[in-house]
């Protein structure tokens, strides 16, 4: 059976989201099959590794020419006292240890924000 490979391309274009889902479910249930992403050799190295990280250390690699910024945000990130966020800003390190994605992307921009280079690890 021969098929239009464009045609079927824009068919499936124009089908709504729920369309699709309902196609995927009976093409599942018609084959016995699942979307899986083959696992080649780069999926297995470090890179899947980093992928399915789910705790981050934000660590302060400079607290830039603002450290007075710097040091309020630490401040408010971590609960420390003056003269700690102050030592903190001047020596870097770790600012947070364990937390989730989402609660390091705000932390470093907080902190990128104020002028300090931040890393997430």
């Amino acid at each position: 059976m021969a098929y239009d490979k464009q045609a079927l391309i824009d068919q499936l274009g124009q089908l709504t989201i729920m369309e699709l889902a309902d196609l995927i479910d009976g093409l599942k249930e018609t084959w016995g099959v699942t979307a899986a992403v083959a696992a080649g050799p780069a999926a297995a190295g470090p890179a899947a590794a980093a992928e399915e990280k789910t705790e981050f250390d934000v660590v302060l690699v400079d607290a830039g020419s603002s450290k007075i910024n710097v040091i309020k945000e630490l401040r408010a990130i971590t609960g420390l006292g003056l003269k700690e966020a102050k030592d903190l800003s001047e020596k870097g390190g770790a600012v947070k240890e364990g937390v989730s994605k989402d609660d390091a992307d705000k932390f470093k921009a907080q902190l990128e924000a104020a002028g300090a280079r931040v890393e997430l690890k």
